[in-house]
């Protein structure tokens, strides 16, 4: 029989032309640079290396020091840790948590996790890893899947397969144990030699390198703060049994989603509320810095707080902080050559800070405004005063961070870091990461109000994570309150929107690796109409008809 010959393309512009098909496992020698190769981009889509290429194709190496690589390492751990306790605690149900500190949290089901369970955890790991077992991955059916995932007890693995039904399913192999994982793996366990488990609360953490330093684990930064929200919603989606897509996908099967929708709307709505009532107890209070990285609700948030102060006999007034940019004239350069609009220099500090030491002292200042087009900061006559009940609420990257507010006093301030933290999970070993819940906001947003495509999005994500590193994330522990903002029932409404962008970017595109492991992580849900979001609501900011003016 005939076959098509196959030219693959390497980054030098180098080809090679093969008559069959190819695994990229042998072609290692063509990335010698001296990282360690993970996977490889088959035309911008990432692939294991036991995968098999039978089309032409450009082909690039994923490395481990990566943002790609290191995902593709973090996931094969997770791999070989179910393993070690599919074999240390037979029967006993693992559950992956939230990221922290380079870690995911994990817990056993129905115990308290000790340090000698986590040693046991920690040998049966290394042991694994030092034999370098072959990860393979091979095609089951449904069936076969069922009655797998029923015997090694994976709960929530095996009740979504009542809601996604495909013919064959995908699944991950090392010695006896196997496994379900959506994107892939490391092709053996003697590349995972970098890790560490340690005890936290009443679980432990898997620890992991950077991405930049993949040689390396790098000192464990505690947010004790952000795992007790963690932990709290945790604790609530436990009790309602939603803890998985596949609850979720129960209850939109079910009919049950609505009053779903109202609980998890009432419980933020009640949050903020007992944020208003700290505000009020400190007494002292008279401006709110809000703070959050990108598509966390910050623009919702302050005026859905605004309204829970109202309540209690505050006047809230906002100042942008956007209007506080010094000119493009002033605005710091980033190491590319392009305006740094993220840094702290961008804004006139002096200016904001002599404006609110002005209201406290019950002066009434000539607020400054910003024209975008231009790049210029100008006056157009606002002025603004503070009364007796009068509260100023104030959202932006910076709003932790006390350099924004030098002259301020402690005790007038009080800050609120946002983060859009869910706690379901895809199953009992697949975690849903904030950036991704973050991400898919941030592409239908995009879409719907600003014009940008989904590829538009993707590209410029690296971009927002790296200032979020630099200005949000090391302050968010000098927050007085933190407020989850992720409500559980988003992500089946967010995909009505996002699948169709997802799908527009094609394989030509950098962006489409992404764009592919969001729509598999997607395939995960059901969809909810955007008619039963009500109108008040965070998701609203971000799908469209929001009751508040944006």
């Amino acid at each position: 029989m005939y076959m098509k010959k196959i030219i693959l393309t390497f980054p030098d512009n180098s080809t090679l032309e093969a008559e069959s098909e190819i695994t990229p496992v042998t072609l290692l020698s063509r990335f010698g640079n001296g990282r360690k190769v993970l996977a490889v981009r088959v035309n911008n889509e990432i692939c294991s290396l036991y995968s098999q290429i039978n089309i032409s194709a450009h082909i690039e190496p994923v490395y481990d020091n990566t943002p790609e690589g290191a995902e593709i390492y973090r996931r094969s751990l997770c791999f070989v840790l179910a393993a070690a306790a599919h074999n240390i605690f037979p029967g006993a149900r693992l559950l992956v948590g939230h990221s922290l500190g380079y870690g995911y949290y994990y817990t056993i089901d129905g115990r308290t996790v000790e340090e000698k369970d986590i040693t046991q955890l920690k040998q049966e790991m290394q042991r694994i890893i030092a034999a370098d077992e072959v990860i393979s991955a091979e095609f089951i059916s449904y069936q076969e899947a069922c009655t797998l995932f029923e015997q090694l007890g994976l709960t929530e693995t095996r009740k979504q397969l009542n809601y996604r039904c495909p013919g064959r399913i995908r699944v991950n192999q090392v010695e006896n144990f196997s496994d379900l994982y959506f994107e892939p793996l490391v092709c053996s366990t003697g590349q995972l030699s970098v890790f560490d488990l340690m005890p936290y609360h009443e679980g432990f953490l898997l620890r992991f390198p950077r991405h930049a330093e993949p040689e390396k684990l790098s000192e464990f930064q505690d947010q004790p703060k952000l795992f007790e929200i963690y932990k709290r919603y945790k604790d609530w989606g436990k009790r309602l049994n939603v803890t998985s897509a596949a609850s979720l996908n129960e209850l939109i099967h079910d009919r049950k989603v609505n009053d779903f929708i109202n609980i998890t709307e009432t419980l933020q709505q009640n949050c903020m509320a007992d944020i208003a009532r700290q505000i009020h107890d400190r007494g002292t209070a008279r401006v709110v810095l809000i703070a959050g990285p990108s598509s966390s609700g910050k623009t919702t948030t302050s005026k859905k707080l605004a309204l829970q102060l109202e309540a209690i006999g505050y006047r809230p007034k906002v100042i942008s902080l956007d209007s506080y940019y010094v000119g493009r004239e002033m605005t710091p350069k980033d190491e590319n050559g392009n305006y740094d609009y993220e840094c702290l220099e961008a804004l006139n500090v002096e200016m904001l800070n002599e404006n609110l030491v002005d209201l406290f002292n019950g002066k009434t200042i000539k607020l400054p405004s910003y024209d975008f087009h231009k790049g210029v900061s100008y006056f157009k006559g606002d002025t603004m005063s503070l009364g007796p009940n009068d509260i100023l609420v104030m959202e932006g990257i910076h709003g932790l961070n006390d350099k924004l507010t030098p002259l301020v006093p402690a005790d007038k301030k009080f800050k609120i870091y946002l983060s859009a933290l869910t706690q379901l999970n895809l199953d009992d070993h697949n975690r849903i990461a904030t950036s991704d819940n973050r991400l898919v906001r941030r592409i239908v947003r995009d879409a719907q109000f600003r014009g940008k495509s989904a590829a538009d999005t993707i590209a410029m994500w690296a971009n927002v994570q790296k200032g979020e590193r630099l200005h949000i994330f090391p302050f968010q522990n000098n927050a007085d309150a933190m407020l989850n903002t992720a409500l559980d029932y988003e992500i089946p409404v967010l995909k009505v929107y996002a699948d169709p962008l997802l799908r527009c970017v094609t394989p030509m595109q950098r962006e489409y690796g992404e764009a592919s492991r969001l729509l598999s992580f997607l395939n995960n849900f059901s969809t909810i109409p955007a008619t039963a979001v009500p109108v008040q609501s965070i998701i609203r900011e971000f799908i469209g008809g929001s009751a508040f003016h944006y």
